[in-house]
Protein backbone atom coordinates (compact mmCIF):
# COMPACT_ATOMS: atom_id res chain seq x y z
CA UNK A 1 0.00 0.00 0.00
CA UNK A 2 0.83 3.60 -1.05
CA UNK A 3 2.20 6.01 1.86
CA UNK A 4 1.84 9.35 1.37
CA UNK A 5 4.33 11.42 2.88
CA UNK A 6 4.21 14.69 4.86
CA UNK A 7 3.40 18.36 3.10
CA UNK A 8 3.60 21.22 4.43
CA UNK A 9 2.19 24.35 2.81
CA UNK A 10 3.89 27.57 4.02
CA UNK A 11 1.53 30.06 2.14
CA UNK A 12 -1.04 30.29 -0.99
CA UNK A 13 -1.22 33.47 -2.86
CA UNK A 14 -3.25 33.80 -6.02
CA UNK A 15 -1.36 35.86 -8.65
CA UNK A 16 -3.60 36.00 -11.16
CA UNK A 17 -7.49 35.33 -11.14
CA UNK A 18 -9.68 35.24 -14.37
CA UNK A 19 -11.01 32.68 -16.35
CA UNK A 20 -7.44 30.71 -15.26
CA UNK A 21 -5.93 31.09 -12.57
CA UNK A 22 -2.25 31.21 -10.79
CA UNK A 23 -1.49 30.47 -7.86
CA UNK A 24 2.01 30.86 -5.62
CA UNK A 25 2.45 28.42 -3.05
CA UNK A 26 5.82 27.89 -0.68
CA UNK A 27 5.73 24.77 0.18
CA UNK A 28 8.13 22.09 1.98
CA UNK A 29 7.67 18.13 1.57
CA UNK A 30 9.07 14.82 3.39
CA UNK A 31 12.09 13.57 0.99
CA UNK A 32 12.71 10.27 0.61
CA UNK A 33 14.95 9.23 3.55
CA UNK A 34 12.61 11.51 6.51
CA UNK A 35 13.89 14.72 6.04
CA UNK A 36 11.64 17.34 5.30
CA UNK A 37 12.83 19.40 1.98
CA UNK A 38 13.87 23.54 2.43
CA UNK A 39 10.97 25.51 0.98
CA UNK A 40 10.19 25.63 -2.68
CA UNK A 41 8.26 28.47 -4.30
CA UNK A 42 6.14 26.68 -7.15
CA UNK A 43 3.08 28.51 -9.08
CA UNK A 44 0.35 26.35 -10.20
CA UNK A 45 -1.80 26.96 -13.29
CA UNK A 46 -5.72 26.70 -12.09
CA UNK A 47 -7.55 25.92 -15.36
CA UNK A 48 -9.87 23.25 -13.91
CA UNK A 49 -10.73 19.98 -14.31
CA UNK A 50 -11.67 18.56 -17.79
CA UNK A 51 -13.65 15.90 -19.58
CA UNK A 52 -13.15 14.10 -22.58
CA UNK A 53 -14.64 12.06 -25.09
CA UNK A 54 -12.96 9.44 -27.69
CA UNK A 55 -15.61 9.05 -29.71
CA UNK A 56 -15.83 6.14 -32.64
CA UNK A 57 -18.53 6.08 -35.12
CA UNK A 58 -19.37 2.42 -35.77
CA UNK A 59 -21.18 2.82 -39.01
CA UNK A 60 -18.43 4.48 -40.42
CA UNK A 61 -15.49 2.62 -38.87
CA UNK A 62 -14.18 6.14 -38.12
CA UNK A 63 -13.11 8.53 -35.04
CA UNK A 64 -14.81 11.82 -34.31
CA UNK A 65 -12.19 14.21 -34.06
CA UNK A 66 -12.05 18.28 -33.64
CA UNK A 67 -9.79 20.63 -34.84
CA UNK A 68 -10.14 24.55 -33.61
CA UNK A 69 -8.09 27.21 -32.86
CA UNK A 70 -5.91 26.92 -29.44
CA UNK A 71 -3.31 29.94 -29.18
CA UNK A 72 -0.69 28.06 -26.80
CA UNK A 73 0.12 25.64 -29.78
CA UNK A 74 1.08 28.58 -31.98
CA UNK A 75 4.87 27.79 -33.49
CA UNK A 76 4.67 24.43 -31.15
CA UNK A 77 4.82 21.07 -33.04
CA UNK A 78 2.98 20.96 -35.92
CA UNK A 79 -0.69 22.21 -35.24
CA UNK A 80 0.71 25.78 -35.54
CA UNK A 81 -2.65 26.92 -33.90
CA UNK A 82 -5.22 24.58 -34.80
CA UNK A 83 -4.12 20.75 -33.44
CA UNK A 84 -6.28 17.79 -33.87
CA UNK A 85 -8.22 16.64 -30.85
CA UNK A 86 -10.75 14.88 -29.34
CA UNK A 87 -13.37 16.09 -27.89
CA UNK A 88 -12.87 18.25 -24.12
CA UNK A 89 -13.79 20.71 -22.52
CA UNK A 90 -13.86 21.79 -19.02
CA UNK A 91 -15.97 20.65 -15.97
CA UNK A 92 -18.73 23.14 -14.99
CA UNK A 93 -19.43 23.63 -11.24
CA UNK A 94 -22.19 21.56 -10.55
CA UNK A 95 -21.51 19.17 -13.24
CA UNK A 96 -19.81 15.47 -13.13
CA UNK A 97 -17.61 14.41 -15.68
CA UNK A 98 -20.14 12.63 -17.68
CA UNK A 99 -22.46 15.26 -17.85
CA UNK A 100 -19.50 17.81 -19.08
CA UNK A 101 -18.63 15.07 -21.84
CA UNK A 102 -21.75 14.38 -23.45
CA UNK A 103 -22.43 18.63 -22.90
CA UNK A 104 -19.20 18.75 -24.75
CA UNK A 105 -20.19 16.06 -27.57
CA UNK A 106 -22.66 17.73 -28.66
CA UNK A 107 -21.62 21.40 -28.59
CA UNK A 108 -18.58 20.48 -30.35
CA UNK A 109 -19.90 17.87 -32.88
CA UNK A 110 -23.71 17.31 -32.76
CA UNK A 111 -23.28 13.50 -31.37
CA UNK A 112 -25.40 12.75 -28.94
CA UNK A 113 -23.38 10.45 -26.78
CA UNK A 114 -24.77 7.84 -23.89
CA UNK A 115 -23.26 5.05 -22.32
CA UNK A 116 -19.81 6.69 -21.02
CA UNK A 117 -16.89 4.20 -20.74
CA UNK A 118 -14.37 5.78 -18.93
CA UNK A 119 -10.80 4.97 -20.64
CA UNK A 120 -8.48 6.76 -17.98
CA UNK A 121 -7.71 9.24 -15.75
CA UNK A 122 -4.77 11.26 -15.54
CA UNK A 123 -3.04 14.93 -14.81
CA UNK A 124 -2.51 17.02 -18.10
CA UNK A 125 0.74 18.19 -16.80
CA UNK A 126 1.52 17.90 -12.75
CA UNK A 127 4.68 20.08 -13.49
CA UNK A 128 2.64 23.31 -13.48
CA UNK A 129 -0.83 22.50 -13.82
CA UNK A 130 -3.66 20.97 -11.52
CA UNK A 131 -5.96 19.86 -14.58
CA UNK A 132 -7.01 16.29 -14.28
CA UNK A 133 -8.79 14.95 -16.96
CA UNK A 134 -11.50 12.24 -17.40
CA UNK A 135 -11.03 10.71 -20.86
CA UNK A 136 -14.02 8.19 -22.04
CA UNK A 137 -15.05 6.26 -24.92
CA UNK A 138 -18.38 6.27 -26.68
CA UNK A 139 -19.33 4.31 -29.43
CA UNK A 140 -22.03 6.47 -31.67
CA UNK A 141 -24.08 6.01 -34.94
CA UNK A 142 -24.88 8.10 -37.67
CA UNK A 143 -28.66 8.40 -36.23
CA UNK A 144 -26.83 9.85 -33.34
CA UNK A 145 -25.81 13.32 -34.60
CA UNK A 146 -28.69 15.48 -34.09
CA UNK A 147 -27.16 18.86 -33.61
CA UNK A 148 -25.22 20.98 -35.35
CA UNK A 149 -21.91 20.68 -33.84
CA UNK A 150 -18.87 23.64 -34.78
CA UNK A 151 -18.69 24.43 -30.87
CA UNK A 152 -19.98 27.76 -29.03
CA UNK A 153 -20.38 30.80 -30.66
CA UNK A 154 -20.29 32.76 -27.33
CA UNK A 155 -16.70 31.58 -26.51
CA UNK A 156 -15.33 31.91 -29.89
CA UNK A 157 -15.04 28.43 -31.02
CA UNK A 158 -14.83 27.16 -34.84
CA UNK A 159 -14.50 23.55 -34.47
CA UNK A 160 -14.36 21.54 -37.27
CA UNK A 161 -15.28 18.03 -37.05
CA UNK A 162 -12.78 15.52 -38.58
CA UNK A 163 -13.92 11.77 -39.28
CA UNK A 164 -10.40 10.03 -39.50
CA UNK A 165 -11.18 6.40 -40.40
CA UNK A 166 -9.62 3.68 -37.74
CA UNK A 167 -7.17 2.64 -40.12
CA UNK A 168 -5.60 5.85 -40.81
CA UNK A 169 -5.96 6.30 -37.11
CA UNK A 170 -3.46 4.23 -36.20
CA UNK A 171 -1.42 4.67 -39.09
CA UNK A 172 -1.12 8.55 -37.65
CA UNK A 173 0.09 6.93 -34.57
CA UNK A 174 2.81 5.21 -35.99
CA UNK A 175 3.95 7.96 -38.09
CA UNK A 176 3.74 10.35 -35.17
CA UNK A 177 0.90 12.47 -36.76
CA UNK A 178 -1.38 13.42 -33.81
CA UNK A 179 0.05 15.89 -30.88
CA UNK A 180 -3.38 15.16 -28.68
CA UNK A 181 -2.17 12.53 -26.23
CA UNK A 182 -5.96 11.78 -25.23
CA UNK A 183 -6.16 10.88 -29.41
CA UNK A 184 -2.97 8.85 -28.47
CA UNK A 185 -4.14 7.21 -25.46
CA UNK A 186 -7.54 6.51 -26.87
CA UNK A 187 -5.94 4.81 -29.81
CA UNK A 188 -4.29 2.48 -27.76
CA UNK A 189 -7.05 1.50 -25.51
CA UNK A 190 -9.34 1.49 -28.84
CA UNK A 191 -6.87 -1.30 -30.23
CA UNK A 192 -7.28 -3.32 -27.34
CA UNK A 193 -10.90 -3.28 -27.02
CA UNK A 194 -11.10 -4.64 -31.08
CA UNK A 195 -8.20 -7.47 -30.85
CA UNK A 196 -10.58 -8.72 -27.70
CA UNK A 197 -13.83 -8.67 -29.88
Amino acid sequence: MRQFRDVQVRKKTRLFDDKFKVDEIIVAHENADGSISRDYRRLIFERGDSAAVFIFNADKNCIVLVDQFKAPTLGKGSADGWPTETVAGIIEQDETPEDAAIREAMEETGYQIRNLTLISKFFSSPGGTSEYVYLYYCEVHNADKTGKGGGREDEGEDIEVKEVPVAELFAGIKSNRFEDPKIIIGAYWLAERLRGS
